[in-house]
C-alpha cells in the first residue's frame, strides 16, 4: 500500500490523490472518446502541473539569452501560432518550417512537420536545446539553469516532491498543451441541427470539400476524427521547390542517424535537408518530401499555411490543390487537378473560414479582410493546369447537382457535442 501511495503522488503532482482529475468540459466538436483515448485517466494533467507548464510555456528564461519563449512561436493570441512564414528563434535566426498551432496538438498521432516526436514530452524539449529556437545546449543545461531560479525550485517541489528534473519539465509543459484543445466553430453548430450556422456559401464550400474539390480524401472531418486531418505523411508537391530530391535523399542517407532525436531536429530546423520531410525519420523511399496532413480547425487564422509556411492565404492553398499541386517523382497519387471555378475556390475558402472557433471570431474577421485584400494576387493560380489545357495531372470529380440534393444540408453524422459543452 506505501508503494501505492508514493507512486499516486508522482503520478498526481505531489498530492495524493485518490482519483484522477476529472475530464475537462470539452467544447463542441471535440469529441469526448477522442480525448479519452488520448488522455486516459491516468494521465490526465493537475491544475499544478497544468499551471507550472503554462508558466514555462511563456518564460524567456527557458532560452540561452533570455529572449524566447515557447509563447514566442506559439502566442496564444494567435491561436498558438507567430503568423510568420518561419519561425524565428534567438538570435533572430530563422528556421526552416513552419510553427503549426499548438491548439489540438494532444491529438496528434505523432508531433512536427515530420512526426519525429510520438509525444508531447519528446516535443516540449527539442524546441528549447535546438540551436536556432531557444538555444540551450542540452537538456542538462536547461535543468541547471531552471534550478538556478528561485521561484522553480519551490514550484518543482510543490508539484512534483522533488528539485527540478528534464522528466518533470517536459511532463508539466505537456500537461498545458493537454488543455489546449478548440472546438465551437459554425460549422460545429451546423452538424449539430443549426441549419443557420453556415451561410449558402459555405455549406456549397462543405459540399464542393466533399465531392469536386477532393479536400476531404486527407482532410475528413467526423465525429471520431474533429481534427480533419488523417494524420498520415503526403508529398504534396510544396517540398523542395529549389531543391534536387534525389540529390537530397542521398545526402539524408548519408548523415542522418536513425533514432537521434536531436540530430534530425537540426537537420529540419537548419540545413537543406528539412524538405525531405518524413523521409528524414525513417528513410523510406515513399516518404520523401511529405509532411504530416495538418489539422484544419481554425486554419483561417494560423497561415501562412504549409510547412515551410510558403502559400500565404487559403485562395494561394486552393490555387496549389487546384493545379493539382507541382510535380515530382515522389509526388502523392492523390494529387490531381480540381478543375474548380473561381466561385467554387471563394465557397471552399468560406467554409474553411468557418471551422474557425468562436473564441477567435475578431482575429477570424481581421484574417479574412487581410486575406481577400491579397485575392488579386494569386502567385499560385494556374488555370491551364486547373482546367486540363496543359500538364498530366488527371481528370477532375464530378460538381455536385445542388439542384437536386445539397449534400452539405445532410450533415449531421455523429454525435458531434461536447461531454459537458460549454
Amino acid at each position: 500500500m506505501k508503494a501505492f501511495t508514493c507512486l499516486a503522488v508522482l503520478a498526481w503532482g505531489g498530492t495524493a490523490l485518490a482519483e484522477p482529475p476529472p475530464p475537462p468540459s470539452l467544447p463542441m466538436g471535440v469529441s469526448a472518446a477522442l480525448y479519452d483515448l488520448s488522455v486516459p485517466a491516468e494521465s490526465r494533467p493537475t491544475p499544478a502541473r497544468i499551471a507550472l507548464g503554462n508558466k514555462l510555456f511563456n518564460d524567456k528564461r527557458l532560452s540561452a539569452d533570455d529572449s524566447v519563449s515557447c509563447a514566442t512561436c506559439h502566442d496564444p493570441k494567435r491561436a498558438f501560432t507567430d503568423g510568420k512564414a518561419r519561425s524565428v528563434g534567438i538570435k533572430n535566426q530563422m528556421g526552416k518550417r513552419n510553427s503549426p498551432t499548438v491548439l489540438n496538438a494532444l491529438f496528434n498521432a505523432t508531433q512536427f512537420w515530420d512526426g519525429r516526436a510520438g509525444s508531447l514530452e519528446e516535443q516540449a524539449v527539442l524546441p528549447i536545446t535546438n540551436p536556432i529556437e531557444m538555444g540551450m545546449p542540452d537538456l542538462d543545461a536547461v535543468v541547471a539553469k531552471v534550478k538556478g531560479i528561485p521561484e522553480y525550485v519551490n514550484d518543482f517541489r510543490e508539484v512534483f516532491g522533488r528539485e527540478v528534473t528534464g522528466e518533470d519539465l517536459a511532463s508539466a509543459l505537456a500537461a498545458f498543451e493537454r488543455t489546449q484543445f478548440s472546438g465551437n466553430a459554425r460549422f460545429d453548430r451546423f452538424l449539430a441541427g443549426d441549419a443557420k450556422a453556415l451561410n449558402a456559401s459555405e455549406k456549397r464550400g462543405w459540399a464542393l470539400f466533399n465531392g469536386k474539390a477532393r479536400c476531404n480524401s486527407c482532410h475528413a472531418g467526423n465525429a471520431v476524427s474533429p481534427l480533419f486531418s488523417d494524420q498520415k505523411f503526403h508529398n504534396i508537391g510544396i517540398a523542395a521547390h529549389s531543391h534536387d530530391f534525389p540529390t537530397l535523399a542521398n545526402e539524408a542517407l548519408r548523415v542522418v542517424r536513425t533514432g537521434d532525436a536531436k540530430q534530425i531536429d537540426e537537420l529540419a530546423l537548419q540545413t537543406d535537408l528539412s524538405e525531405m520531410g518524413r523521409f528524414l525519420v525513417t528513410k523510406n523511399e515513399n516518404d520523401i518530401g511529405s509532411f504530416k496532413t495538418p489539422t484544419l480547425r481554425n486554419v483561417a487564422i494560423t497561415g501562412p499555411y504549409m510547412h515551410d509556411g510558403s502559400l500565404t492565404t487559403l485562395w494561394d492553398v486552393m490555387d496549389h490543390y487546384n493545379k493539382g499541386g507541382i510535380p515530382n517523382p515522389y509526388l502523392d497519387g492523390g494529387m490531381q487537378r480540381l478543375g474548380l471555378t473561381e466561385p467554387e475556390i471563394d465557397d471552399v475558402v468560406a467554409f474553411l473560414f468557418a471551422l474557425t472557433s468562436d473564441d477567435f471570431a475578431s482575429l477570424e474577421k481581421k484574417e479574412l479582410a487581410a486575406q481577400r485584400a491579397r485575392k488579386n494576387k494569386r502567385p499560385e493560380r494556374d488555370t491551364a493546369a486547373a482546367l486540363g489545357k496543359k500538364g498530366n495531372l488527371g481528370d477532375i470529380g464530378l460538381s455536385p447537382d445542388l439542384t437536386i440534393e445539397n449534400p452539405a444540408s445532410r450533415g449531421f453524422y455523429g454525435p458531434v457535442g461536447s461531454s459537458g459543452g460549454k
